[in-house]
């Protein structure tokens, strides 16, 4: 019964000790640290546990292959955890970073994405006239009508890929002012020209100013490659008067995209847009829209990554136990000729579970940086995303301190489950029986 009691008492002070483990910023773990090197310095259990996790450490060259296996195994959890962690940063990043307040993109109601509206040149007409759409020193409305198509083409490694390619005129440069053109130059309209983006320029084959690609019956030009710096950089813009028969898509658009007279103008820009009765549209700021596809995606992303780590860390747990249980073992005799001379639970228990999370913290510092040295600069690709739904979204891994720190709080929290019932059975252990071990 006593046992049983223990144990349920652990399991409480385990689940406790977990989630305010989890709720706690990094300042709140430095103040920890801090309060217990003061308990280890100025008192006297803690210099004992000082001295008794010093005969432990000393063990460690002649049991390296079992600590190994915890510094080895928690670096594993680190690493895939901050790298799915820093995948979904970074597709997030590029997402939210994309669009603004002062611009909002018009597409059929019920479509929830550009790649699913199809609008007519009239709509185009009438959603520019609306009130809070900015005009331009000739007094026409800045709105880009565009037309977004999904092409597959192959990629450097020689899979083919979905790529998203946008017809618009020349007004998408204007409604978007931070696209510039970096290599080359703007199409010509009317042409079979194109401009391609940053990112797919380095990601693709057979992309270089001059060269020919075929999209759809023709062979296209490219001419110039741009960087917006944000989701645009995935795509290939042409002319949508030219491209849209080439894919029989006629005239007809996928959305709108305006510059609104400020960001305030958007509600009264919307309501007009809701009460014509020739128009079914729906609206949003561009950064609202890009912004709520980021959401769906990064949890989805944070799930599979922190679903893979958990199972990682269940084995990293047992391998910690394994480990520690089996140093516990081996040194049982030396933890008795301590109790029998005076040193009490509390030291023995501390240096087991301080032993066991220097361990951890030692994987995790490993995990975080071979995080950081592998993805810190990686870009990559993925075929899901918003208005780039099935299309390639091109985007670079942010491996941020926030996530290093998550990977690290991860670490100890295992070597504190992996520690504390073997820690628990060292004190635990009768004198005698531990005497006639070995």
């Amino acid at each position: 019964m006593n046992k049983f009691l223990l144990g349920l008492l652990l399991v409480v002070v385990l689940i406790v000790c977990l989630v305010v483990w989890s709720l706690l910023p990094w300042y709140g773990a430095v103040a920890a640290a801090v309060l217990l090197a003061l308990w280890l310095a100025l008192t006297a259990t803690g210099r004992r546990t000082l001295s008794v996790t010093g005969v432990g450490l000393a063990t460690l060259r002649s049991r390296w292959g079992a600590s190994s296996v915890i510094v080895i195994g928690i670096a594993g959890v680190v690493g895939v955890l901050v790298a799915m962690l820093a995948m979904g940063e970074g597709l997030q990043a590029t997402l939210q970073g994309t669009g603004s307040a002062d611009t909002a993109i018009v597409i059929r109601a019920g479509s929830q994405v550009e790649s699913n509206s199809v609008l007519m040149h009239s709509d185009a007409v009438l959603i520019g006239q609306q009130p809070g759409v900015a005009r331009d020193a000739t007094g026409h409305p800045i709105a880009s009508p565009e037309v977004l198509l999904a092409v597959s083409l192959p990629k450097n490694n020689g899979q083919d890929a979905n790529l998203s390619v946008r017809g618009v005129g020349e007004e998408a440069w204007a409604v978007r002012p931070n696209v510039k053109i970096i290599a080359g130059r703007k199409f010509t309209p009317g042409t079979l020209e194109l401009d391609v983006g940053k990112g797919v320029m380095a990601q693709f084959k057979g992309m270089a100013i001059g060269s020919d690609l075929q999209l759809g019956s023709q062979k296209w030009k490219i001419v110039g490659e741009f960087d917006s710096g944000d989701a645009f950089n995935s795509e290939i813009w042409a002319d949508a008067s030219t491209i849209g028969p080439v894919f029989h898509r006629g005239s007809s658009l996928s959305s709108v995209t305006v510059r609104l007279t400020s960001p305030s103008a958007f509600t009264v820009f919307k309501a007009a847009l809701a009460t014509n009765p020739q128009l079914k549209v729906d609206a949003e700021t561009t950064h609202q829209y890009f912004a709520d596809q980021a959401g769906g995606i990064n949890k989805l992303i944070r799930w599979l990554g922190t679903t893979i780590a958990i199972i990682m860390a269940i084995g990293a747990i047992f391998g910690a136990l394994n480990s520690m249980y089996a140093a516990v073992a081996t040194r049982a005799r030396e933890i008795a000729t301590l109790r029998a001379v005076g040193f009490q639970g509390t030291p023995v228990v501390a240096s087991v579970l301080l032993e066991t999370m220097l361990l951890a913290l030692a994987g995790g510092v490993l995990g975080a940086f071979v995080a950081w040295a592998v993805f810190g600069h990686f870009t990559a690709s993925t075929s899901a995303g918003g208005g780039f739904s099935f299309t390639q979204m091109i985007f670079q891994f942010r491996v941020t301190p926030a996530l290093l720190w998550t990977g690290i709080k991860w670490a100890l929290a295992i070597g504190f489950i992996g520690g504390l019932f073997p820690a628990v059975r060292a004190a635990r252990l009768p004198v005698t029986t531990a005497l006639r071990e070995l």
